[in-house]
């Protein structure tokens, strides 16, 4: 389905399934509906299952908006406890549509419990509560975190998932790989089977070094190996450290989530010749969120940034914010940058980079393998350390509903 179509989809008031491959553009249709419900004067929910893909669309976590928090379960005294706050009333019962983005890593459970909440809440026995519903993800990205090494519950499993009567918007065109010989692989791994002439390009690529004007970011699968090889690339350089504080407005309890998920640091510490990363899209002065670049100095206090494409940008402060029916709740205001040495595959999901180092022998997820090679435009950008059995290992049951999801978005 072409981008077009799943907007007139969404626009016509249907409960939705969007999905399709990574670079697909499932952010970009969600953002045009977005612009296009607060046009026309409706009362949008932008939520997303993890916090730094809520930062993406200036949303907040579902957790938070649908007052569940971290709970597994909702006993009626907790069910009764959450319908009875008054905050929660009128944001729930005058939100006309509900977005919850990145649904891949949201437990089934989880997706119930929002429904039961909002059933409860408006006193409606309708899905959610009888508004529209927007689920948006790939399934072949990253899993629910699962903190009890139990089975993953995949959202599509939920109770709730079949009674939405939803529309499936499967975007099939991927732009982010085009033609490049990575698009194959990355279509072989979705369909669990990749062959001996896509192995053989990826270990290519293992014995790959890269061009000295070309410093790739790193992905390692834990956090421990990002901070320390951040840490120790800065210090390597001898130029006088500046340093950017992040500012901040709203209420302290918002604040501090959104200070948790934004990917700009608090403490933005930069010198001559760092390697930074653009975490914020911003078309008009020329980057994206990931695009790499190298700090080339400073102009009036601010950097001046080199991207790989050999674009010179001065990096004004940009702001994130947290929304709720169109109300700013909190406010961070900070370079739109962090160092790019390393960076998790957790972290790395939504992003498009120039050039990637991956490093996935500790790989121990469904999805992160796929996650982490999809993030680069070329094969020739990808450069790999090492990959264990794992890496490239996708759900059984994730091949077996996208093919439902392919065949239902072919008769829409």
């Amino acid at each position: 389905m072409q981008q077009n179509r799943a907007v007139q989809f969404l626009q016509a008031g249907r409960n939705v399934f969007l999905t399709g491959p990574a670079g697909s553009g499932k952010t970009y249709v969600l953002e045009q509906f977005i612009q296009w419900l607060k046009k026309n004067g409706k009362t949008v929910a932008i939520t997303a299952s993890t916090g730094i893909a809520a930062t993406h669309l200036n949303g907040t976590t579902i957790h938070a908006w649908a007052g569940i928090g971290i709970n597994d379960y909702l006993s009626p005294f907790e069910l009764d406890a959450i319908t009875q706050k008054e905050y929660l009333q009128r944001r729930l019962r005058t939100t006309d549509v509900l977005i919850i983005d990145e649904i891949s890593m949201l437990h089934s459970f989880r997706l119930d419990m929002v429904d039961l909440v909002l059933r409860t809440l408006r006193d409606n026995p309708l899905p959610f509560g009888g508004m529209q519903v927007v689920l948006a993800g790939d399934f072949f990205q990253l899993p629910p975190v699962n903190r009890y090494n139990t089975d993953t519950n995949y959202a599509f499993e939920a109770q709730v998932w079949a009674q939405m009567n939803m529309a499936v918007c499967y975007l099939d065109t991927v732009y982010r790989q085009s033609n490049d010989p990575l698009l194959q692989i990355l279509q072989e791994v979705r369909q669990g089977e990749v062959s001996e002439m896509s192995m053989e390009l990826l270990q290519d690529r293992m014995q790959a070094t890269w061009p000295d004007d070309i410093t790739p970011t790193r992905l390692y699968t834990h956090n421990i190996d990002v901070d320390a090889l951040n840490k120790k690339e800065l210090a390597k350089l001898r130029k006088k450290a500046k340093i950017f504080l992040m500012t901040t407005t709203g209420k302290k309890a918002n604040v501090k989530i959104l200070q948790k998920y934004c990917l700009a640091p608090e403490k933005l510490e930069l010198k001559i010749g760092a390697q930074v990363m653009f975490v914020r899209n911003n078309f008009a002065a020329g980057y994206v969120n990931g695009t790499l670049g190298t700090v080339v100095k400073f102009t009036d206090g601010q950097p001046m940034v080199e991207t790989v494409a050999g674009k010179t940008i001065t990096v004004e402060p940009s702001s994130w914010v947290m929304e709720q029916a169109g109300a700013i709740k909190a406010e961070l205001c900070q370079l739109p940058l962090r160092l790019a040495w390393a960076i998790t595959v957790h972290k790395s999901q939504g992003m498009t980079l120039d050039a990637v180092d991956v490093d996935l022998s500790k790989s121990f997820a469904a999805g992160m393998g796929y996650v982490a090679l999809s993030r680069v435009k070329t094969l020739q950008g990808l450069y790999i350390r090492g990959m264990n059995q794992r890496a490239l290992l996708v759900d059984e049951r994730v091949q077996q509903f996208d093919n439902i999801f392919r065949e239902q978005s072919k008769q829409q």
